[in-house]
């Protein structure tokens, strides 16, 4: 086949030569574009990944607000209860003035020293170590336990021992306690 019996084919068959043509032209554009689909597939995945990550961030963004002011008031709440291992007049203030509330008697009261820094990890609050005598009826040892336990600061008591004097059961209970009240240095 000649040029001449060529072009009289394209004139006769045009729609038939372009399809073709086009066929051809994307077939070849398939072969050599094959090897970028895995790439285009990967990054494909990655921004959707992304796309979904901010969608996420967006819902939880719609309360960020009501969150930090949830945790600030707490935060807030939390330092308002706690001690100061330092004050030493203030804390003992605390227990004579639960103990006039209470009708109890303290008998004795002493504040452990602060415990020396560890290796671990340091934390932001550090218990104050606490012994408490005191004597009373059962009632105002319960009360005094029960106002300890629920009041102005964190209490966790680590001993309680409650005797009764000897020779004299009707005489005054005496309750020794060994706890800590959430503080700071």
């Amino acid at each position: 086949m000649n040029n001449a019996e060529l072009m009289a084919f394209v004139r006769k068959n045009p729609i038939s030569v372009g399809c073709g043509t086009l066929a051809l032209l994307l077939g070849a554009a398939v072969y050599f574009r094959s090897s970028e689909i895995p790439a285009a597939e990967a990054d494909l995945l990655q921004k959707s990944a992304e796309a979904d990550r901010h969608g996420s961030n967006l819902k939880a963004a719609a309360q960020l607000k009501e969150q930090l002011d949830a945790l600030i008031a707490a935060n807030k709440e939390i330092d308002s209860r706690v001690v100061r291992g330092g004050q030493i007049a203030i804390n003992t203030q605390f227990f004579y003035k639960l103990s006039s509330e209470t009708g109890v008697k303290l008998n004795d009261f002493r504040q452990a020293s602060p415990a020396a820094p560890g290796k671990g990890p340091k934390t932001v609050f550090t218990p104050a170590g606490f012994t408490v005598s005191t004597s009373g009826s059962l009632e105002q040892l319960i009360d005094f336990l029960h106002r300890l336990e629920g009041g102005a600061h964190y209490c966790r008591v680590n001993l309680a021992t409650v005797a009764a004097p000897t020779g004299n059961r009707t005489g005054p209970l005496t309750m020794t306690l060994n706890l800590e009240l959430l503080g700071v240095p």
